[in-house]
């Protein structure tokens, strides 16, 4: 606003010397003066973010900490806006439809490209219709068990699993979710034979894994450590490439299962054909973020935070796209 003010008065001098007639100059004001609030620097007032799932959720953990630093940074309110239904594609849908100016952003999951896959159509393409922003962090999955079992590490639950074939029951959150492919993907590197179960949402998921109504549930590590502690479940493995920090005694399956490695991750998009100088605008203030004090709170969660360019982002998302589709594709996975 200051710089429209300042336009302003430079503009009435302007005229005032060159004795233009009031009429014509007031015309010339209403036609200049959207320029100069164009000219204004992103953002000049706040940003929406949509967040396509409920509160309480590691998503909405991470989405709000970051709108917090990206308004501290710029001095504007970054608004969290959850709109959850339909496995995050009302949310996303909005964002998809929104104008292209960067006051409308989406932050989601993962499960945002992969979803999709698993559906018979979704009224947006994830390539097409959106953005990339910035990759924003990875978060390393928890193979929790109800702890009545007899599985303390990825070798018994193999053992155990192969004692009891079809017997055994894992819960996943939202079909085509990291959880979900993680499931399927241990499921055939391990050569198990267990039931997979969709809920809606990880809430109930947990209160059943907890409750001994399922054995097992695959899930971003901030969702089960605190149970994990209190001795509710038994978290017997990690799906990093390297033990959890805040999970140190705690294996990998990768130790029993070479090569095994997953992770959910979180990002940050705009709609289809948000302008270049925005996009590099926003992909800085996120990096700047990661940096403060945002980056211990996060590994304290047990994340792996992932600055980088624009370009990094997608080249990743293409990347996570191609593995996904393979394990939808080979596990038959979709929605009924």
């Amino acid at each position: 606003m200051q710089a429209i003010h300042r336009f302003s008065r430079v503009f009435k001098e302007k005229v005032a010397a060159a004795k233009v007639l009031p009429g014509i100059a007031a015309l010339l004001m209403v036609a200049i003066m959207p320029l100069a609030a164009q000219a204004q620097a992103y953002p000049h007032r706040p940003v929406r973010v949509i967040i396509p799932f409920p509160p309480g959720g590691t998503l909405d953990t991470v989405g709000r900490l970051l709108a917090q630093k990206l308004g501290e940074q710029t001095g504007q309110s970054f608004i969290i806006e959850n709109r959850p239904g339909g496995n995050g594609i009302i949310g996303a849908d909005m964002v998809s439809k929104a104008p292209a100016d960067g006051y409308t952003l989406l932050f989601n999951a993962s499960t945002f490209v992969t979803a999709p896959m698993t559906m018979k159509s979704v009224p947006y393409g994830v390539v097409k219709d959106f953005t990339p922003v910035a990759l924003v962090a990875k978060a390393p999955l928890s193979v929790s068990i109800n702890k009545n079992l007899p599985v303390t590490d990825i070798k018994s639950l193999i053992s155990y699993a192969q004692a009891n074939p079809g017997k055994m029951t894992f819960a996943v959150g939202s079909i085509g979710s990291a959880g979900h492919l993680s499931t399927e993907l241990l499921k055939r590197a391990g050569k198990l034979d267990y039931l997979i179960v969709p809920y809606k949402g990880t809430a109930p998921a947990f209160q059943d894994l907890i409750g001994g109504q399922i054995d097992g549930f695959i899930d971003p590590i901030l969702g089960s450590l605190q149970y994990h502690k209190n001795g509710m479940l038994r978290v017997v493995a990690v799906t990093s490439a390297t033990r959890a920090p805040n999970l140190p005694d705690v294996p990998t399956v990768g130790e029993t299962i070479p090569g095994y490695e997953f992770y959910s991750w979180y990002g940050l998009w705009g709609p289809a054909r948000l302008p270049a100088d925005v996009t590099a605008k926003l992909n800085a203030e996120v990096n700047k973020a990661l940096a403060t004090d945002m980056k211990d709170k996060l590994q304290e969660q047990g994340l792996l935070l992932t600055p980088g360019s624009v370009q990094d982002f997608v080249k990743f998302q293409a990347s996570d796209m191609e593995r996904a589709q393979k394990i939808i594709t080979e596990g038959k996975i979709h929605v009924e």
